[in-house]
């Protein structure tokens, strides 16, 4: 029976993942097809849904608003990201009053003026203080500082300010958010706009001209005049073949400019009838305006654009890299207990579920990759997710070889911690655009970041291996020689994996800087970084070959190039210098900070006397045989 429990517990999971990956049905509103509505924003198309969680995002930190009652804290409802972008755009005066803003920062709360103790708070709630805080952000713009010049308060205070703006564009992107019922001031302004113009005309000419007419059209212009400078997505597609990138619009320039073509575009009076029907609670004539404006797009040759919207809706919806987190952390504790248990079962249960976790992890990298038609790494937050997918790989392959639970739980704790790291820089905004550094998508940059990041991945595994050596070693009786040679080949056999990619993925991004950039080398600090790792590698190699560090130094060796890594991968880019710097992250930052500390901690552990080791004490069961970590391997005789 034992021998199919792996089986069982991997179709479980595979079950459960199959029953998420079916989204709920829509009760009334066709919340789902209204979100696969394509737009552009950030230089590239997208569906309204990727809209709405990358916003909210931004704003809350979470993908949903979870509304309370403030006498008892109970939930009242829980409102998605599309169900909240729908309150935004159409019922703005409701959004106002939901929680979808967080506010860790007391003193900003202070400047607030807000007396509820709480992090999420509501548009209706700030909007008192916002005065002082527009001056506060004000003084901080005027000083010029840098964001790693900035102190906690104002690094808080400008972030804050930045999310208000970017609610109060996401508000009056299709209308101005006092206009209540849109069709009938579309109506109003389209038979304004003959008679404005005429009116125009004739003023222009030094004829008569009908004042009120000129009047009534500039007026209506001015409402959207705002619109067109503050709309945060371009949502009127244009009705040009071809459907370049320059045809789309945002709702307040489509609307100015049908007072010079005198017809408003029909995407414009769709939206204005969801926006209607959805005030009034209509359903039936909301899904109505839904089916006509999709089936206006496929009319106009917009059928690519609408693929792209289910396809990147429903990637959207499944949460890949969300669940392969879960699996692979599941799958950690299988093969940890196992340890403690001593039991081969519980071993295979955990590869079961990393098989399945990578599988799955595997499936969201193609699909992203399929979606933008782009390598598997262009920012940092693919490079997390590919990082991981290595280490997981790694993992498996070191499980297949030594059948001892150590590839199991490596690959699953640096699975999950990469793709924690790539959860949090989601929070930032969207994440399938291009960055700076960026600059051409050609053959030597797919193949320069793909072989390079494979390094990262294998020197960071390196690194794990080595943790979990000092780990058992100083803190359990569990390293016996045994153990400590299999952890010891592995960590070597990584390294020289990590050596060759870093080495050969270095070079291959001098070959793309030459044609990109016109030089091969130029001391970049990400070209600096990369050089770090492989002269670390080789350090590494040459001790262990010179046989002039002990065991257990080279595991601290190891350890620290975790240290290097990680500056590499993360900390030359927040330097703002050089052709890859990508902006200071402050929440990173503090991260990295916090990681290199415990890398330094692990590295102390691992230099302490071995009579500090309990799996070295007496009567530790551990090396009762064989050379210890400790001592020097024996130099070679000289020539």
């Amino acid at each position: 029976m034992n021998r199919h429990v792996p089986s069982l517990v991997a179709g479980l999971a595979v079950l459960w993942l199959a029953t998420t990956l079916v989204p709920p049905r829509d009760k009334e509103f066709q919340s789902r097809e209204f979100g696969r509505i394509p737009v552009l924003l950030e230089g590239r198309v997208q569906p309204l849904d990727s809209v709405a969680r990358n916003a909210l995002l931004q704003l809350r930190a979470k993908q949903s608003v979870r509304v309370t009652d403030p006498a008892t804290g109970k939930t009242i409802i829980t409102l998605s990201a599309l169900d909240w972008l729908k309150e935004a755009l159409f019922h703005a005066e409701v959004a106002d009053t939901r929680p979808a803003f967080r506010i860790d920062h007391p003193d900003v709360i202070s400047l607030l003026r807000i007396q509820r103790e709480d992090k999420h708070f509501s548009f209706a709630e700030i909007q008192p203080g916002m005065d002082e805080l527009e001056r506060e952000a004000r003084r901080i713009s005027e000083a010029k500082l840098k964001p790693e010049q900035q102190t906690p308060f104002q690094k808080a205070v400008m972030d804050t300010y930045n999310r208000l703006i970017l609610y109060q564009r996401i508000k009056n992107s299709l209308k101005p958010e006092r206009i209540t019922e849109f069709g009938p001031q579309l109506v109003a302004y389209e038979q304004a706009i003959a008679p404005g113009r005429a009116a125009a005309e004739a003023q222009r000419d030094g004829k008569p001209f009908d004042q009120g007419a000129l009047d009534a059209l500039i007026g209506h212009l001015g409402k959207f005049e705002m619109v067109a400078r503050y709309a945060y997505p371009l949502v009127i597609p244009g009705d040009n073949p071809g459907h370049a990138r320059d045809d789309w619009s945002n709702a307040g320039t489509s609307l100015m400019d049908a007072a010079s073509t005198g017809a408003i575009p029909q995407p414009i009076k769709l939206l204005a009838a969801m926006n209607d029907t959805f005030r009034a609670g209509d359903s039936a004539g909301f899904n109505k305006s839904v089916g006509e404006y999709h089936a206006w797009l496929a009319h106009h040759g917009y059928q690519p654009e609408i693929a792209k919207g289910r396809k990147e809706a429903f990637y959207n919806h499944a949460q890949v890299f969300y669940k392969a987190m879960i699996l692979y952390i599941a799958a950690f504790l299988f093969a940890c207990i196992s340890w403690f248990q001593g039991n081969e079962t519980f071993r295979r249960s955990g590869v079961a579920l990393t098989v399945v976790a990578l599988v799955l992890h595997t499936a969201g990298l193609i699909y992203r990759m399929v979606l933008e038609g782009r390598p598997p790494v262009t920012n940092l937050y693919s490079s997390a997710i590919f990082i991981g997918w290595g280490t997981s790989i790694l993992g498996l392959l070191l499980e297949r070889f030594y059948r001892d639970g150590i590839g199991t739980v490596v690959g699953g704790l640096t699975g999950f911690a990469t793709l924690v790291v790539a959860h949090n820089l989601a929070l930032g905004g969207d994440t399938m655009i291009m960055l700076r550094a960026v600059l051409d998508t050609n053959f030597w940059l797919a193949t320069h970041v793909v072989v390079v990041t494979l390094g990262y991945s294998a020197t960071f595994f390196a690194g794990f291996l080595a943790i979990l050596y000092v780990l058992r070693g100083f803190f359990s009786a569990s390293l016996t020689a045994e153990n400590a040679k299999s952890l010891a080949r592995m960590v070597y056999g990584v390294t020289c994996f990590a050596m060759l990619f870093s080495f050969v993925g270095t070079v291959l991004g001098g070959i793309w800087a030459d044609q990109s950039w016109g030089r091969f080398w130029g001391w970049d600090p990400k070209e600096n970084g990369a050089l770090m790792i492989v002269i670390w590698n080789a350090f590494y190699l040459h001790a262990r070959w010179g046989k002039v560090l002990s065991e257990k130094a080279l595991m601290a060796t190891a350890i620290f190039g975790n240290v290097i890594t990680a500056f590499s991968w993360f900390g030359v880019n927040m330097l703002g210098i050089g052709l890859h710097a990508y902006g200071f992250m402050d929440a990173a930052f503090r991260w990295l900070i916090l990681f290199d500390v415990t890398q330094m901690a692990l590295l102390v552990v691992a230099l302490l006397p071995l009579r500090y080791w309990r799996s070295f004490k007496p009567g530790a069961q551990a090396h009762t045989s064989g050379p210890g970590p400790g001592r020097l391997m024996p130099k070679p005789k000289a020539a």
